[in-house]
């Protein structure tokens, strides 16, 4: 927390999924000058056989490369904010069973510009 207090603090809020629209809710907050962003995913209650998810962001800066802390890959601001972030797990058929799935399923991602 206190490593992104000022991040937290100042920087732009979005909420990205309504928690009263449905059985997921996302946020984020990013940094004026659009290089470190946090992601906060939570899910509800896991759905069976449920398709493929991303949660399309906000208020980045579409020409800049993103690393994303907790994701195998890395991605432009324009392919976050319009295609979104990969939030799929083992409900969608991925074989990456990982402890911590499953209900009240909660994921933070950390985004740096490279």
């Amino acid at each position: 927390m206190k490593q992104y207090r000022s991040l937290i603090q100042f920087g732009t809020f979005y909420r990205l999924l309504s928690p009263f629209d449905g059985n997921e809710t996302a946020w984020m907050v990013v940094s004026n000058d659009q290089k470190t962003a946090i992601v906060g995913y939570y899910r509800t209650l896991q759905e069976v056989n449920e398709r493929y998810r991303r949660v399309r962001l906000q208020g980045l800066d579409p020409n800049t490369l993103y690393q994303i802390e907790g994701c195998d890959y890395d991605a432009y601001g324009d392919e976050l904010m319009y295609a979104g972030l990969i939030t799929t797990d083992a409900s969608a058929g991925e074989h990456n069973l990982k402890a911590g799935e499953g209900d009240y399923l909660s994921r933070l991602y950390i985004l740096r510009a490279r």
